[in-house]
């Protein structure tokens, strides 16, 4: 049987159908964009200090009732104390003066027992001042960031599994349901855990539409097609709609204005449902054949192309082929998939762990968190110009070596930086943002060009959830620099040294086509592999997916099956 790509060729790698493909599914990036770095806004930490309800106070006590604390070297109202109310309005009553006739020092202070005042220069509300994530309570305020990303670990997970069981097309808008109903419900969340589990549930179908609305793309886009998709499209899609969210952040100032602000849009899509395909290629591993080609002859329709009478040939070669079903398990089965998946596992942490700290920390480089979050946005842009680039002139391998070096490398630069030279520093970050950007592009496309078709969808996802792992610490990460100033930057930088040394083991999947299936997955390889091994390989040519096809004749002295088809007999 033929490989499913050149089956498919007669279609053409860029008409009308695959041009509506490519920008449908890419524009179903954008909400992505838009939502998952929202939480910077959403739970956002505006000033606040103890709140003073209206007593009989002279004004120089109302003014002196909090305390004055030096934190990071500047003098700050204190945020989670006050001097004893009873004691203060004894000593106005007295008329005594604070600093005057009362040493300040010797007065008892207290909790913020009355709630706090929360300054709206910068933001109206977030979830910090509408439930208190502060003082005491101030550990759930990064642990809300987390559950963003626990939500997100599930839906990767999950959603890979029932893409591959169910399709591609269905999962996409299940899950972008999921996002817009849930982000919408949020608004009425009466307490904190409610709203955890809010957040939880609207960032599971976040990843889910992405993760499938890629591997759908991948599978219906062919040769440079589908690395433009892969590399730049999708992503591209995503970049506008993270540069566009610092805008409705500016004008939706009010957490429960933004989130509905950002609800809205899923209802754009609604009418995609008609106009975007399910993936042929999973059809086809699915025994579908007729469906797979019934969509296809529509897209030559639309290409102005004919069809061929026969697209996939006998019937029975599909069905052989529909077969190879997998399963999760699959990831681990055999040593070969085993140890290219844990290598891949550490690739995606890496990158994701990365990723998420420095979108995070990068909205803190500048006092105006819109435009400091805009600027994050903006640098990705260049990245996934860059990772197109790389995946069409420059084998994986050798890609993620250039990646992690200039990441590791600008990281640990940082902490030699002198302190008055913030402009360096800033641009240290984002070089390190973009080498990771880039990172996290190459290795969704790296992932899917390795595992099979009946497997792909759930091999990303499964590395994605894995990767969340990361994600889901990084704002305690970024806490580590109450330690060390730049101890995030340094754990950034020794995670990306130690993906690189990994990388030089993983396999090579640069201008090979898609395997079909688990035997076909590329190889591990040495970085410089023997003449032997490689004389060795260039012998064993046999259809691996289709073994009902062929006839064992001998065996290699390795072991390896001499295989035929119609009584020719493969070179040993």
């Amino acid at each position: 049987m033929k490989e499913y790509e050149e089956t498919t060729a007669f279609l053409g790698l860029w008409g009308p159908y695959q041009k509506i493909v490519f920008f449908l599914i890419c524009s179903t990036a954008l909400p992505n964009g838009l939502v998952v770095f929202s939480i910077v806004f959403l739970n956002g930490i505006p000033k606040h200090h103890c709140l003073i309800p209206e007593v009989n106070l002279t004004e120089e006590w109302r003014a002196a009732i909090i305390p004055i604390e030096v934190l990071n070297g500047k003098q700050e109202l204190s945020r989670c104390s006050r001097y004893r109310l009873d004691v203060v309005l004894n000593l106005s009553a007295q008329g005594l003066n604070p600093g005057v006739d009362v040493n300040l020092t010797d007065v008892d202070q207290e909790n913020c027992v009355d709630g706090w005042n929360y300054s709206k220069d910068i933001y109206q509300s977030t979830f910090v001042s509408e439930f208190n994530l502060v003082c005491k309570d101030q550990w759930k305020q990064p642990f809300t960031s987390s559950i963003n990303f626990v939500g997100v670990l599930f839906g990767s997970f999950v959603s890979g599994q029932l893409s591959d069981r169910f399709g591609r097309k269905p999962v996409l808008f299940v899950t972008m349901a999921v996002q817009t109903i849930f982000s919408f419900v949020t608004i009425f969340s009466p307490s904190w855990t409610v709203l955890c589990i809010l957040i939880f549930l609207a960032s599971s179908g976040q990843i889910g539409n992405y993760v499938a609305g890629f591997v759908l793309g991948c599978e219906i886009l062919s040769g440079n097609a589908r690395v433009l998709f892969s590399s730049l499209g999708i992503s591209l899609g995503f970049s506008i709609g993270y540069m566009i969210l610092p805008l409705f952040a500016f004008f939706l100032r009010d957490w429960k204005s933004l989130q509905l602000g950002l609800a809205v849009p899923g209802l754009l899509y609604i009418p995609m449902w008609w106009m975007i395909t399910e993936s042929p290629r999973w059809l086809l591993s699915q025994g579908r054949a007729e469906e797979a080609e019934a969509i296809l002859r529509n897209a030559a329709k639309k290409n102005k192309i004919e069809a061929p009478d026969v697209i996939f040939g006998d019937p029975k070669e599909v069905n052989i082929q529909a077969k190879q079903q997998y399963h999760i398990i699959d990831l681990i089965r055999t040593l070969h998939v085993r140890n290219t998946t844990f290598l891949l596992f550490l690739l995606w942490v890496t990158v994701a762990t990365g990723y998420v700290g420095l979108s995070i920390n990068t909205a803190q480089l500048h006092p105006n968190p819109y435009l400091s979050c805009f600027l994050s946005a903006v640098v990705e842009v260049p990245a996934y110009i860059s990772s197109w680039l790389a995946l069409q002139y420059i084998s994986r391998r050798l890609s993620f070596v250039c990646i992690l070096v200039v990441a590791g490398s600008s990281l640990y630069l940082i902490q030699l930086v002198p302190e008055g030279l913030s402009g360096v520093t800033i641009a240290l970050e984002m070089l390190g943002k973009f080498a990771i950007t880039a990172g996290a592009t190459l290795v969704y496309a790296y992932t899917a060009e390795i595992y099979p078709t009946g497997l792909r969808n759930t091999g990303t996802a499964v590395c994605g959830s894995v990767s969340r792992m990361g994600s889901i610490l990084s704002p305690f990460l970024l806490s580590l620099s109450v330690y060390y100033k730049f101890m995030p930057q340094l754990v950034l930088g020794t995670l990306a040294f130690v993906s690189l040394f990994t990388t030089l083991f993983m396999p090579e999947t640069f201008k090979k086509p898609l395997p079909q299936c688990i035997e076909e997955m590329p190889k591990r390889k040495r970085f410089i592999p023997s003449k032997k091994n490689m004389k060795r390989q260039s012998h064993i040519q046999y259809n691996t997916c289709n073994l009902g096809s062929w006839r064992t004749v001998g065996r290699h002295k390795s072991g390896t099956p001499y295989l035929d088809e119609k009584g020719v007999t493969t070179e040993g």
